[in-house]
């Protein structure tokens, strides 16, 4: 999510994540950590963590999938750590399998989540569904500021359930398809897209992978999140509004409505939101993790699936059913974010190892210590704009300061709209740059930076004051 930034600002990028790691290194690590930020294998695993995420952010210069280094990156630094656990008679090997175990256990919950998500998702793009959205916004002729207003709301109440990503994806194909070539409008309704987009995801579990993290780190309850969604809407709704003072007047011609649903794919919808309830009620009356919601949810729909074959089957001429694949959710799956999930294993596992070595024990007493938790949490969801929330917000999880529930809700805030100040601080940007075909940049985006950090400063406020019942709670 950096390859876009300025060339000489990309190594400072990576490295200001872990500036606070290396700051603290000089003290002493707590005794629930192994004690090795003063050793040679400590630096050792911090270099090797350094080196290949700098390769991530230069991954559309040197064409390297960004799962590649963080994946070798993780294999190295616990390779360091059971090393150096199996020469000391003190630890012993079982110190470093079973550490690796626990935060495996916490990427093996959030891969499989995230697979029953984007099936869902996979299979309701391949039914149409969100062609048929497009379809039918762009054929009722709006006016450039309705659908500036349109597809920034939608994108807001969409990321709450899809990510940011597709939600991002499925709003700039309206726009595109509307605007036909007017760029000023584009580049303002996406940047609007991003924002609302971001700030969409931050209020529910669903939203966000760091909300989901949250959730799974018990941080949060699911119906906890909605409280952030005021601060979250105030912080889509100011640029917004600043934004839409420089929209051009009139309104571009309307399309025609040129995509149907397939069969099904409003029943795919239905047993998505049954799944959430599924997963929702098994996490807060059954007390089980939110993955065996989700992996029943999956049952449903490859059951589902059985139906939608046989009903497409049935248009067939007996002669030429031969050839006919059906529909297949182990096709769905195969189409998944493969890259995108694996880079989630190398940076947690990249991360945890840091954790276990003692860095981020130093780090929190620094940063949480020193800044206290509601400028350290406001401090790293501005860094988000830079470096990617996952790894920042994953990092404060490993961190675990002592923290209240506000402050909680406010990191969860922070992270999921500090985001939004760039456009390569989210999925959202980074695709929307590439699918405007240059009608959408960095610098365009830079020029609302103002709007947007007033939105994000306002988002602050309005939590420390929406929510002030919660600190110190």
């Amino acid at each position: 999510m950096l390859r876009f930034l300025p060339r000489n600002v990309l190594p400072w990028a990576a490295l200001l994540l872990l500036f606070p790691l290396a700051a603290s290194a000089s003290e002493t690590a707590t005794s629930s950590s192994l004690g090795l930020t003063e050793h040679p294998i400590g630096w050792a695993a911090l270099l090797i963590f350094i080196i290949s995420y700098l390769l991530v952010v230069f991954e559309e210069r040197l064409h390297l999938a960004k799962s590649k280094p963080v994946m070798i990156g993780a294999a190295g630094i616990w390779t360091l750590i059971a090393v150096h656990a199996a020469g000391d008679p003190a630890l012993g090997p079982d110190v470093a399998s079973t550490a690796f175990r626990h935060i495996f256990l916490e990427f093996t919950e959030l891969f499989f989540f995230l697979i029953v998500a984007m099936t869902y998702v996979s299979a309701m793009t391949e039914r149409n569904v969100f062609e048929a959205l497009r379809a039918e916004l762009t054929k009722r002729g709006l006016g450039y500021r309705p659908l500036f207003w349109v597809t920034g709301v939608l994108s807001f109440f969409l990321s709450a359930v899809l990510d940011n990503l597709t939600t991002s994806l499925i709003m700039s194909a309206v726009v595109l398809a509307v605007a036909r070539g007017n760029q000023r409008f584009i580049a303002i309704a996406f940047i609007n897209i991003v924002v609302a987009a971001n700030a969409g995801g931050a209020w529910s579990a669903f939203g966000d992978i760091t909300t989901l993290m949250v959730w799974q780190a018990h941080k949060a309850e699911f119906f906890e999140f909605f409280r952030i969604f005021v601060p979250s809407a105030v912080n889509w709704f100011v640029p917004a509004a600043l934004m839409s003072m420089a929209l051009p007047k009139g309104k571009p011609e309307s399309g025609i409505d040129d995509a149907d649903v397939k069969i099904g794919g409003f029943v795919i919808c239905g047993l998505f939101g049954l799944t959430i309830a599924i997963t929702v009620t098994a996490k807060q009356f059954l007390h089980m993790p939110p993955v065996f919601g989700m992996m029943a949810g999956l049952a449903l729909l490859k059951l589902y699936s059985f139906r939608i074959a046989r009903r497409e089957l049935a248009y067939f001429e007996p002669e030429s059913r031969a050839d006919f694949k059906g529909f297949s959710i182990f096709n769905i799956i195969a189409k998944a974010e493969w890259d995108t999930l694996l880079f989630f294993y190398g940076v947690l596992l990249s991360v945890g190892g840091l954790a276990t070595m003692g860095y981020l024990e130093l780090a929190s007493a620094d940063l949480y210590g020193q800044l206290g938790p509601t400028w350290a949490n406001v401090t790293m969801g501005t860094l988000s704009a830079i470096v990617d929330n996952i790894p920042i917000m994953y990092a404060v999880l490993q961190m675990s300061p002592t923290m209240d529930h506000g402050q909680w809700l406010l990191i969860t805030l922070t992270a999921g709209v500090g985001g939004s100040l760039l456009s390569v601080g989210s999925a959202a940007g980074v695709a929307l740059m590439g699918a405007s075909k240059g009608q959408y940049t960095f610098f365009s985006h830079l020029r609302w930076t103002w709007a947007i950090a007033l939105g994000y400063i306002a988002s602050i406020l309005v939590h420390l004051w929406w929510n002030a019942h919660h600190f110190g709670a």
